[in-house]
């Protein structure tokens, strides 16, 4: 490990950058932060990572309750709470990889003043602790899947680039709030409120036919398509009939994103927000990466 200088005199090639030039000790510092993390989270705890879980199954306990039992929101819909779950648990691991992500850099501020190494480990390894987490509470996801008899079929694979689109947009999120929050402090409160914001617009606590013919413009939201898809391709409930003032209406809960967005247009703009967000966080953070440092 080398000291580096801090003076604004130093030469851009000579800062440290966002990527480094060695793209094994890259992944290999990435991979330690991000083990540390994990494992220093838990130390000393009695009951370890069971406070992981209990976060989002506390959670969705009370949205279920209240939701089916006193709105009636979701009550009677084929599998309702296993796609609840389902969504609160990829919701948690966006709002914990984002939120940890925003004071990471400001967190180690010792580290950057003195150390030369590729600044983007930071934010990777944080959303990569927060993938541990995501894995560990999946297990979880299927277990209570199969208690409430969703049979696994080969349309659980959709839940792979499902995951992976969350991981991705967290990534570029992440390493865009970072970099600001170095310069500024008021991010953080901002992304507490749009977190709360996206949560209430998308898709989680009820499915998309419940936008009331106003599902193609709400498909526009990238959370809303790959949770769409996640309840056709997970918990792939079949249509089925519900009474309403009376009669009988044909309801379709989880229909595939593609159907839900009316098409490819409203999809393909959807699915482009998650590599315009990486690409977004990747430019900004490469740009500010070498002037962290003197800017803590």
């Amino acid at each position: 490990m080398t000291t580096e200088l801090l003076s604004p005199s130093v030469p851009q090639r000579h800062r440290p950058s966002a990527l480094g030039s060695d793209t094994r000790r890259f992944v290999e510092l990435a991979l330690t932060i991000a083990r540390t993390d994990f494992k220093l989270r838990y130390f000393g705890s009695v009951l370890g990572y069971f406070w992981q879980l209990m976060r989002p199954l506390l959670f969705f306990g009370v949205i279920y309750v209240f939701f089916t039992q006193i709105l009636h929101v979701g009550k009677g819909v084929p599998h309702y709470g296993v796609y609840l779950l389902t969504g609160i648990v990829l919701w948690t691991f966006f709002g914990e990889a984002t939120g940890n992500a925003v004071s990471s850099l400001v967190g180690r501020e010792s580290l950057l003043r003195k150390v030369r190494f590729p600044r983007l480990v930071i934010p990777l390894a944080v959303t990569m602790t927060s993938v541990f987490n995501l894995a560990m509470n999946s297990i979880a996801v299927i277990v209570f899947a199969l208690i409430n008899g969703v049979m696994p079929t080969l349309s659980w694979l959709w839940m792979i680039p499902i995951a992976l689109g969350f991981i991705v947009i967290a990534l570029g999120v992440g390493m865009l709030l970072s970099a600001l929050y170095v310069r500024f402090r008021d991010v953080q409160p901002i992304w507490e409120v749009t977190l709360q914001m996206l949560f209430y617009a998308s898709p989680i606590m009820y499915p998309a036919f419940d936008y009331k013919g106003l599902e193609h413009l709400a498909m526009l939201n990238p959370f809303a398509v790959l949770l769409e898809q996640m309840g056709h391709s997970f918990v792939h409930a079949h249509s089925y009939y519900l009474k309403v003032n009376g009669q009988l209406q044909l309801q379709v809960p989880w229909r595939s994103a593609y159907v839900a967005a009316g098409g490819w247009p409203h999809l393909i703009v959807a699915l482009a927000f998650i590599p315009a967000v990486f690409a977004l966080g990747l430019w900004f953070f490469t740009r500010e990466a070498p002037y962290f440092a003197e800017n803590l």
